[in-house]
């Protein structure tokens, strides 16, 4: 950081356009593109892969180690499974969507020559319910999109068919000088961090690098390839966690809250087969970083739910990883909320470390001896 760092308009400007680009799983070119042109004038190497992983490479004055520093580029959505006579798309979810936050949202559907159509998910209105319909929560099954159109052969003219993804269509706001929403910060608000690194470190030891990965909503595909692809010294995954500090849970509930600046993941899914107990020399060491700068963090124990870092651990022989999260509210809805402030501590921590790991303390981190 020698050239010193981004800084907060910097990234706000990069999150509202990462943000608000169209990208679910298995469809995130347009934010690939968006990547590629913030990096490649500071990367000595950029090359996409064959399942759409975007990694850029800055050498280090020593090399001899190689950090990865990753964040996912899709975002959660929707596919079209069906069309009726009358024009309207059935669809089913891309991740982890819950129906209570979807009825009465703006989408967006991608035609077949790449051009976004304009939608909304309806479901049956309120005044003609049953009762007991009323009581319930429709699954994403029971809803479908209204593109304006009157018939099957309608929808076909304009290029949407089966298999066409879908996303909402939601601009990023500033609720005030600190606080935004919009839709995909998870995870454009960790992409916007790590970009945001990558162009600040200078002169660094050991290489570096960033890797924008593809499918992780529907199951880290994209970081496990790509680790096994570089297999990394180490590496450090950028996510969003849960900020759910709001009214109706307890405090020992809200896993992070919002303006406490980045949180440092201990574990993911401790009780489960699958999530990450985070490398402890890495994650001892991002705390380090953190006092030694000034940089406020708050540590993090997830409950439920994983990154790609999860992948990345248990790839090859295994890969040291560690998570440094934004935390957000209202995560996997339309309308997700963060600090940029937090933010901007995410992206300067990655940069800091970054900066002052040395390629024999990565490299020590796969290879303790026995006396």
């Amino acid at each position: 950081m020698k050239g010193g760092f981004v800084g907060k308009e910097y990234l706000l400007g990069l999150l509202r356009s990462l943000s608000e680009s169209f990208g679910p799983s298995g469809f995130e070119d347009a934010v690939r593109e968006i990547v590629i042109k913030e990096v490649e004038s500071v990367a000595d190497s950029v090359w996409v892969d064959s399942m759409g992983n975007l990694f850029a490479l800055k050498r280090g004055r020593k090399g001899g180690a190689s950090l990865m520093l990753t964040a996912h580029m899709d975002e959660i959505g929707f596919i079209v499974t069906h069309v009726d006579n009358r024009g309207f798309l059935r669809v089913a979810p891309i991740g982890g969507q819950s129906p209570r936050v979807i009825q009465g949202q703006r989408v967006l559907v991608r035609a077949r020559d790449g051009s976004l159509v304009k939608g909304v998910i309806g479901s049956k209105p309120p005044h003609v319910m049953k009762p007991d319909e009323a009581k319930q929560c429709p699954e994403v099954r029971d809803v479908y999109i209204d593109v304006g159109a009157t018939s099957a052969q309608e929808v076909e003219r304009i290029g949407i068919t089966v298999g066409s993804p879908v996303a909402f269509e939601r601009g990023l706001e500033r609720l005030n000088e600190d606080t935004v929403v919009g839709k995909a910060f998870d995870d454009r608000a960790g992409l916007a961090a790590v970009i945001g690194a990558f162009k600040a470190v200078e002169d660094q030891a050991v290489d570096v690098y960033l890797v924008a990965t593809v499918q992780e909503e529907v199951g880290l595909r994209g970081a496990q390839v790509a680790a096994y692809k570089i297999s990394p010294s180490a590496a450090i995954g950028v996510d969003t966690t849960i900020a759910a500090d709001v009214p109706g849970n307890e405090e020992r509930d809200w896993v992070t809250r919002l303006g406490a600046g980045p949180a440092i993941k201990v574990a993911d899914n401790p009780a489960s087969f699958y999530g990450l107990m985070a490398n402890r020399p890495l994650r001892e060491k991002l705390e380090e970083v953190a006092r030694s700068h000034g940089i406020p963090y708050q540590l993090e124990v997830l409950q439920g739910g994983t990154t790609d870092a999860s992948a990345i651990a248990l790839t090859k022989e295994g890969i040291p990883a560690a998570v440094v999260s934004v935390p957000t509210r209202y995560v996997h809805s339309p309308s997700e909320v963060l600090r940029l402030s937090d933010l901007e501590g995410v992206a300067k921590l990655l940069a800091l470390f970054t900066e002052e790991v040395s390629p024999d303390w990565l490299a020590g981190l796969s290879t303790s001896r026995v006396k």
